[in-house]
């Protein structure tokens, strides 16, 4: 399995970070000392996004959005590279269609 820096892009420089020493090392919205953990945290809990940006002011919309749009992207990438390595690339690829 690919590691999570072969996995998610470079662009995300802005939006999250995790230094060691700083935050435990925690991978933090930048900018902030609010963990990325806390906005899945918040909605597996049934809260929105604004009731989350409302609640971390210092974490703009675009970063939340990225972030959730990157843990889609990476959840995509593992599911396809798990089916792929059970079945084969082709049954893959008809199990998941945006392959």
């Amino acid at each position: 399995m690919r590691q999570a820096s072969e996995i998610i892009p470079a662009s995300m420089d802005g939006v999250f970070h995790s230094k060691k020493g700083f935050v435990s090392g925690t991978p933090i919205f930048v900018g902030t000392r609010v963990p990325l953990k806390n906005l899945f945290d918040y909605l597996a809990e049934g809260h929105n996004l604004d009731e989350f940006l409302d609640d971390f002011p210092g974490v703009s919309r675009e970063q939340a959005v990225r972030v959730l749009d990157t843990a889609s992207e990476v959840l995509e990438s593992v599911a396809y590279e798990t089916v792929a390595r059970r079945t084969g690339a082709e049954a893959a690829k008809k199990v998941i269609p945006w392959t």
